[in-house]
């Protein structure tokens, strides 16, 4: 369903995507992680036929940014910014419907469903509203257009922990009709989702597993490094991961998420020469 072949953008001589090579097939659901600046914006935009760039973005076999609006017509986008729209929030959603065909009422429903009173901010300017209420209104607007294609950048923000809740349930529910991309911050929020994870680091794909089990990356994992010798840059690496340092056996040990699991591991990689052994054990509670 996507291809992208050695895609690169550069912004003002920095290189933004370096060469990036995958194919997403129809009804996979990536989760798109990797730290602020990796890239995850950037190549969402290329997707979207935003940006002009190098190299080669397929969407169903059409390029998103020459037949820009037979691409988006299948696709249910959530911005990571909402866009600053002067129109009433009524006005955008009898708009966004009308561009795929839908009623206004699906739009309505699901909006509700995430806690929106509609009917109040119907006369507001979309510009005007909440964070919280903004976010949920485009997302109401991207679920209610009942694309094949859903993607999302960082779609959870703004939202309070009902909501969030809501929203997740939604995006179950279209599990099996739907693929999607979804760039999140929180992989744990995603990992009952998704079935492959691709992590982006300046410009690159560094990390594009699959997941085997749906709750393996809900899991919680007990972990124990042994080091040759202590050390400072190791030790940096790992105190953001809240372990803890044992100096009488020079070992590090805590607690890590099973959906952060495969970044874990791609930090440690980094020390290998430092560490003399790594146990990893999975919570039976």
């Amino acid at each position: 369903m996507i291809r992208l072949e050695n895609v690169r953008k550069t912004f003002r001589g920095t290189r933004v995507l370096d060469g990036l090579s995958f194919e997403l097939a129809l009804g996979e659901r990536i989760a798109l992680i990797g730290s602020n600046g990796a890239g995850k914006t950037t190549l969402i935009r290329c997707l979207l036929g935003e940006y002009v760039h190098d190299g080669e973005v397929r969407i169903g076999g059409a390029d998103p940014r020459r037949d820009r609006a037979a691409v988006l017509a299948g696709i249910g986008f959530v911005p990571q910014l909402p866009p600053p729209l002067r129109m009433p929030a009524g006005q955008l959603i009898d708009f966004a419907a009308g561009l795929c065909g839908k009623a206004p009422a699906r739009i309505d429903d699901i909006a509700r469903q995430l806690g929106l009173d509609v009917d109040a901010i119907r006369s507001r300017q979309f510009v005007r509203l909440s964070g919280g209420m903004k976010q949920k209104l485009l997302i109401a607007i991207a679920l209610g257009r009942d694309a094949k294609l859903l993607i999302m950048d960082e779609p959870a923000a703004n939202l309070d922990p009902e909501a969030r809740k809501i929203f997740f349930d939604l995006l179950a529910e279209r599990a099996q009709a739907a693929t999607m991309i979804i760039s999140s911050h929180r992989l744990d929020e995603v990992s009952a989702l998704v079935n492959r994870v691709i992590e982006m680091d300046t410009g690159r794909i560094v990390l594009d597993d699959k997941v085997a089990e749906p709750g393996a990356l809900s899991s919680r994992l007990d972990c124990r490094i042994r080091l040759k010798h202590p050390d400072p840059a190791i030790a940096k690496a790992l105190a953001g991961w809240k372990f803890a340092f044992d100096a009488g056996e020079a070992a590090w040990s805590g607690e890590i998420a099973g959906a952060d699991r495969l970044r874990f591991l791609g930090v440690v990689s980094r020390y290998t020469g430092l560490v003399s052994s790594l146990d990893m054990t999975e919570r039976t509670h």
